[in-house]
């Protein structure tokens, strides 16, 4: 299969608007789609992509990978974000900020107890960008607001990486 790469149509950019305002405001304006199987999503600056449309040869990857753009089961397109995709987020809303000994657990995928929480902005979406008191971000998780064991359930963390089996 060939990949192709090319700049984000404004559909694919709308998507990626969108996401980003369930946290806060999109800071980056630049992005670049490798398109194979599925759309992969990668922020770039406009001086990088400049030199890549010089290129003879095709890369197979530039800028900061974010994330990708499939079909869901209902058939209807949507980006599904990485954690590094929110460093392009001004996030202002849906996220946890966790005390430094829950922090260190959430890293290594475990959920996070409503004590372990020092603060957080729910505003709908279920969908929590979980934070250190540094504000560097740990990973994704889903609020669940009736439990107080696992008050935020760990979808992917930064320490996901390591823990992967070969």
């Amino acid at each position: 299969m060939e990949l192709r790469y090319r700049r984000a149509s404004s559909w694919e950019f709308d998507l990626i608007m969108k996401e980003a305002e369930k946290f806060g405001e999109l800071k980056h304006e630049f992005f670049g789609i490798v398109e194979g199987k599925f759309r992969d999503v990668y922020a770039v600056n406009e001086e990088v992509w400049r030199e890549i449309e010089n290129l003879k040869v095709k890369p197979y990857a530039f800028g900061t990978f974010v994330g990708t753009i499939k079909v869901d089961k209902n058939l209807v397109e949507k980006f599904y974000p990485n954690i590094e995709f929110f460093y392009f987020v001004d996030i202002k809303k849906n996220y946890a900020v966790l005390k430094p000994k829950t922090a260190f657990l959430f890293t290594t995928g475990k959920d996070v107890p409503k004590k372990g929480v020092k603060e957080y902005n729910w505003q709908g979406s279920k969908k929590l960008v979980i934070l250190n008191e540094e504000g560097l971000i740990l990973g994704l998780g889903i609020i669940n607001p009736k439990s107080e064991k696992k008050f935020i359930k760990n979808i992917t963390d930064i320490g996901e990486f390591i823990r992967r089996h070969k």
